[in-house]
C-alpha cells in the first residue's frame, strides 16, 4: 500500500523539524552543553518521531478503511503499529 502524498505531508513537515532538533542536540553535546538541556532536547526530538510514526500509521489505516479494495496483511499492519507502541 502507498501513502497518499498529501496525507503525509505533515508528518514529513514534523520529521524535518525533528531532523532540526536532533542536529541541535548533536551540536549541544559537542559544545558540552548541560546534561539536563541535551536530555530535553533529545526527548522533544523522540516524542516528535514517535508522533510522526503515528501519524504515518494512521494514515495508512484510513486509506485501507476508506477504500476496501486494497488488500492489507493485518499481520503486517499490526507489527507495525506496535512497532510504535
Amino acid at each position: 500500500m502507498r501513502l497518499d502524498s498529501d496525507a503525509i505531508k505533515p508528518s514529513v513537515s514534523r520529521l524535518k523539524r525533528a531532523r532540526g532538533q536532533l542536529d541541535a542536540v548533536i551540536r549541544m553535546l559537542e559544545e558540552g552543553e548541560d546534561c539536563e538541556t541535551v536530555v530535553t532536547q533529545l526527548s522533544a526530538v523522540a516524542k516528535a518521531v514517535d508522533r510522526a510514526g503515528f501519524a504515518i500509521i494512521m494514515t495508512g489505516l484510513k486509506q485501507c478503511l476508506d477504500d476496501p479494495e486494497q488488500q492489507v496483511d493485518g499481520e503486517r499492519l499490526e507489527k507495525l503499529f506496535l512497532s510504535f507502541a
